[in-house]
């Protein structure tokens, strides 16, 4: 039986971009969507009808849905070129710092972003704490997931992409090499993989969509 791919993404979301990664790096065929989150399809909302978001992973006409989720699932399905690590215990490592990534290091720097002034600068120690928490996880480690990039490195791929641009819009360094020298050489590795080089959304186009989104809060905000 044929197996069919379908993801449905937006063109930007770091969430989505998770599961390219996961499906390049295994090597697989699937067919892109690109969906507009302003003018969602039926597609979309058949198979997502909880969330109604991306990205939703559609197998065989079954939709598998949340990025981490998806991750795993790619993970169990095709066996070759592993993401997860084979020891249990590592297994629950990764799992605990991604839904850490999630959770708690986006919010942290997302607050940074969509702030200025004095509630900036408050904002800053929170997610430079929890910036050091990764670069703890990094030590003696090219990636996360060891010499190779794996489930991690793939859940936190998001960092290396848009920390840099996010810094670039509010003119503000929250990753430098001095301070945290792991993180910055991962970041680095990162992007730099052939693979995941491939993957990302032009950056320009990037800059101008978070410079918009970045006015708007601001605007919200004043």
């Amino acid at each position: 039986m044929t197996v069919e791919l379908k993801l449905f993404r937006t063109w930007s979301s770091p969430y989505a971009l998770r599961v390219v990664h996961a499906l390049e790096i295994k090597g697989l065929e699937y067919e892109t969507v690109l969906e507009d989150l302003k003018n969602k399809s039926s597609s979309l909302m058949e198979y997502n009808p909880l969330h109604k978001k991306v990205p939703v992973l559609l197998h065989n006409d079954k939709p598998v849905c949340e990025s981490l989720v998806i991750l795993e699932y790619i993970d169990e399905v095709w066996k070759h070129s592993p993401l997860l690590p084979q020891d249990p215990y590592e297994r629950s490592m990764a799992r605990f710092w991604a839904k850490f990534g999630d959770e708690k290091v986006m919010p942290s720097i997302w607050s940074v972003f969509v702030s200025q002034g004095k509630e900036q600068e408050e904002a800053i120690p929170q997610a430079v704490a929890n910036l050091k928490f990764l670069e703890e996880q990094l030590k003696g480690k090219k990636h996360f997931g060891g010499e190779t990039i794996g489930y991690l490195d793939i859940a936190l791929g998001w960092m290396a992409n848009l920390i840099s641009l996010l810094e670039e819009i509010i003119d503000l360094k929250l990753v430098d090499a001095e301070n945290f020298p792991l993180l910055s050489a991962w970041m680095n590795n990162f992007s730099d993989d052939p693979v995941i080089k491939e993957c990302w959304p032009p950056r320009d186009k990037m800059i101008e969509k978070f410079k918009a989104m970045h006015a708007q809060y601001l605007k919200q905000a004043a």
